[in-house]
């Protein structure tokens, strides 16, 4: 697809090219000449048709994860997300040394590769907290642990003017991208004060469904304020907000 440039900016069809306006600014796009319903039928099509389907089934398997995690993506994430985390859900897809082509899952393919993945991109764990931290699963038991030892945050996370204070928090989650449901569980520090005294150590215990079946997921954010007269207010509608996937265990 290509990008409109100069002061003009059109939407609509001219001839064979289309206009239009996305989120990258105006783009301009050749119009197909083939019928969908070759696209459906037509054998020359067969790779196309299983690319189709295997990126619905990314598409869908990154709105199964997006919701069991929803409260938490709620204050930290950023506007292209949904396509960032189908892009990967794809790899993780691919990943999947036995089905057939289009039938590729990501029960059968690689979830550890979402390990990582960034909510926000404008605000990133790795580049917000440089204190060490140990995540943890425990399938058989259905426990998940995230520690941090004691670490002084002033110099241990980097955070935006106007912070006075801010808040770890993790969740685990035990998701079912077949059956499009999950079991969430979901921790937090409390508000603690952004300045140079030490905190205690950081233990958030989690609880999931013993021995489950399906990928377990542990993420880790944090939450940044601002306390004016004894209240604490989100800082900026949570833009410096950071989460990310720390741990995966596949099945």
């Amino acid at each position: 697809m290509a990008k409109q440039k100069g002061i003009i900016k059109l939407e609509g069809t001219i001839g064979d090219i289309t206009f239009l306006k996305t989120k990258d600014g105006y783009m301009a796009k050749e119009k197909t000449s083939i019928a969908p319903g070759r696209i459906r039928t037509d054998a020359a099509f067969q790779r196309t048709r299983e690319n189709n389907q295997e990126f619905g089934h990314a598409g869908r398997a990154g709105k199964v994860l997006r919701n069991a995690v929803r409260s938490l993506m709620q204050n930290a994430k950023d506007s292209r997300v949904t396509s960032r985390l189908t892009k990967v859900m794809i790899t993780v897809l691919q990943a999947d040394a036995t089905s057939l082509r289009g039938q590729r899952n990501v029960l059968d393919g690689e979830a550890e590769l979402l390990e990582g993945f960034e909510f926000n991109e404008a605000a990133k764990l790795s580049a917000t907290l440089f204190a060490p931290f140990t995540a943890v699963f425990n399938r058989a038991s259905g426990s998940a642990t995230l520690s941090i030892p004691a670490f002084i945050p002033a110099q241990s996370i980097s955070a935006p003017d106007g912070v006075t204070h801010f808040k770890i928090v993790s969740g685990a989650a035990a998701v079912d991208f077949e059956g499009g449901t999950s079991v969430t569980d979901l921790q937090d520090s409390g508000i603690l004060p952004w300045d140079n005294t030490q905190t205690a150590a950081i233990n958030l215990a989690h609880t999931l469904p013993p021995a489950s079946e399906h990928p377990l997921f542990l993420l880790m954010g944090i939450l940044f304020y601002q306390k004016v007269n004894g209240a604490d207010y989100p800082l900026k509608n949570g833009v410096f907000n950071t989460l990310s996937i720390v741990k995966v265990a596949g099945v």
